[in-house]
C-alpha cells in the first residue's frame, strides 16, 4: 500500500497487543506497513491509509471542497454528498490533526479544506424555527439545500467544542453555540403529543419523531457548553432532556431505544451510537455537577451496552458510523474512571475492521457489497485515529 503522508509517531509509546472478543473471533489484524503492531503507530498508519483513501476515491477535484456519497453512485445520488457524511468525514480530518506531533499538523491545511465544505451546507436564514444551521444538503450555487435535521447540526457543534478544546478556536465555539440555539429551538412543547417533550429529529414535514439521537447529543453540546462558559441554563437544559429521555426511551435492559412518535408508539431499535450519546452525557453531567448518580449511570450504560452487543455478534451489526460514535462515548467515560476495557474492546473491534471489511487494494471499507460510502470509509478513519491518541486527549470527545 502507499502512503504519501510522513508519519512521526516516535514520541509515542506503543500498546499492548490485547484482544477482546465480540461475539466472534477476532481475526489477527496487520498494521498499514505490515506485522501485527497495533498499538499507537499501527493505528495511526491505518487512519492516515484510510484517510487517504477517501480523497482518492471520494472527495471531488472540481473546486467545490465536497465529496461524493459513495464510490459507485447510483442512479439516486446527487453531485455530493448529504450533510450527514460530510460531516463525519470534517470529523474524520479533525480527529486526524489530535495525532502527536508532526502527524497531527500535517492535517490542518485539510480541516481548513473541511471548514469551507461544510458551510456550504449552512443556512444563515434559518429553517422552519427561524433559526440558523445546517441544511441536510449543499445550498446554492452547489446545490438546492435541504430540510435541517437536528442531529446532524449536533455532530457539527460537537466537533466544534472538540476544535474549542484541543486548539481554543473561539469561531469554533461560537458557531457551538449558534447551533445549540437551534437544538433547543426544535424541542417539543406541544402538551398534547404523548410524552411532550424531547427534541425532534428533523423539522421535514413528513416526520414527527423525537429521538434519542436528537436528544441525547443535544444533552451532551448543552453540558459541554456549560463546563465551558457556566451558564446555568445551559445544564437545566441538559438534565431536562435526560430526565424526559429516561422516562421515555429507555428500555427494561438499561439501553436506550431509537424514537417516539406523536401517537405514542415507541420504535423500539437499539443502535449502537444511541448508548454512546448516553454515556459521554452522563458522564459530563458528573464532571459538571460531582454528583456520582450521573457517572454510575453512564458506567451502567457502557457496561450494559458492551454486554448486549457482544452477543451474537450484534457490534459487526452496527454501522460503522454508529460505532464510531459509541466507541468515542466510551473512550471519554474511560478518561474519567481509567482502565482500558473499553479502549480494548475499541482496537478489537478496529483490528476486525482492517482485516475483514477493508479492501487491502485500496484501503477501502466496502461494507456489503463493491461501492464504498463516505460515511463508512468517514468513520472508519475516525475509529483507527482516536486509538492513536495519547490517553489524555479522549477528555475533549463528544
Amino acid at each position: 500500500m502507499k502512503l504519501t503522508r510522513l508519519i512521526q509517531t516516535t514520541a509515542l509509546i506503543a500498546g499492548t497487543t490485547l484482544v477482546v472478543t465480540l461475539g466472534a473471533n477476532p481475526a489477527v489484524a496487520t498494521g498499514a506497513g505490515g506485522g501485527h503492531d497495533h498499538g499507537p503507530k499501527g493505528n495511526a498508519d491505518r487512519a492516515i491509509a484510510a484517510y487517504e483513501a477517501m480523497q482518492e476515491h471520494l472527495y471531488t477535484s472540481d473546486g467545490s471542497n465536497l465529496y461524493l456519497e459513495r464510490t459507485v453512485p447510483t442512479a439516486d445520488d446527487r453531485t455530493y454528498s448529504f450533510e450527514w457524511p460530510f460531516s463525519q468525514a470534517h470529523i474524520a480530518t479533525l480527529d486526524l490533526t489530535a495525532l502527536p506531533g508532526r502527524s497531527g499538523r500535517q492535517f490542518r491545511d485539510d480541516l481548513a479544506d473541511r471548514k469551507v465544505g461544510q458551510e456550504r451546507y449552512w443556512n444563515a436564514s434559518g429553517g422552519s424555527t427561524g433559526l440558523p444551521g445546517y441544511d441536510s444538503y449543499v445550498r446554492a450555487p452547489y446545490g438546492e439545500g435541504g430540510d435541517m435535521f437536528y442531529d446532524d447540526n449536533e455532530w457539527v457543534a460537537l466537533a466544534k467544542v472538540q476544535e474549542y478544546l484541543q486548539t481554543g478556536d473561539r469561531a469554533a465555539l461560537s458557531r457551538a453555540k449558534e447551533i445549540f440555539a437551534l437544538v433547543a429551538s426544535g424541542w417539543d412543547t406541544d402538551p398534547s403529543h404523548a410524552s411532550p417533550g424531547g427534541v425532534f429529529w428533523t423539522q421535514a414535514p413528513w416526520s414527527q419523531d423525537r429521538n434519542t439521537v436528537s436528544t441525547f447529543p443535544g444533552a451532551e453540546l448543552a453540558t459541554r457548553l456549560y463546563l465551558i462558559t457556566h451558564q446555568k441554563s445551559y445544564l437545566a437544559w441538559a438534565e431536562r432532556s435526560v430526565a424526559w429521555a429516561d422516562a421515555t426511551l429507555l428500555a427494561p435492559n438499561g439501553l436506550y431505544w431509537d424514537n417516539i412518535k406523536l401517537d405514542g408508539s415507541i420504535d423500539k431499535t437499539q443502535w449502537s451510537y444511541n448508548q454512546g450519546t448516553p454515556i459521554g452525557t452522563y458522564t459530563l453531567l458528573y464532571k459538571a455537577t460531582h454528583d456520582r448518580t450521573y457517572l454510575n449511570k453512564a458506567k451502567a450504560i457502557a457496561r450494559a451496552s458492551l454486554a448486549f452487543y457482544a452477543q451474537d455478534d450484534r457490534l459487526a451489526g452496527q454501522p460503522i458510523f454508529f460505532n464510531s460514535i459509541y466507541f468515542k462515548n466510551l473512550a471519554l467515560l474511560e478518561s474519567v474512571t481509567g482502565g482500558h476495557t473499553y479502549r480494548d474492546a475499541q482496537q478489537a473491534y478496529a483490528d476486525r475492521l482492517w482485516a475483514e471489511v477493508r479492501d487491502p487494494a485500496t484501503d477501502l471499507f466496502p461494507v456489503g457489497g463493491t461501492a464504498t460510502t463516505l460515511l463508512d470509509q468517514a468513520a472508519a478513519v475516525q475509529v483507527f485515529a482516536t486509538l492513536a491518541w495519547p490517553r489524555g486527549q479522549a477528555s475533549t470527545l463528544y
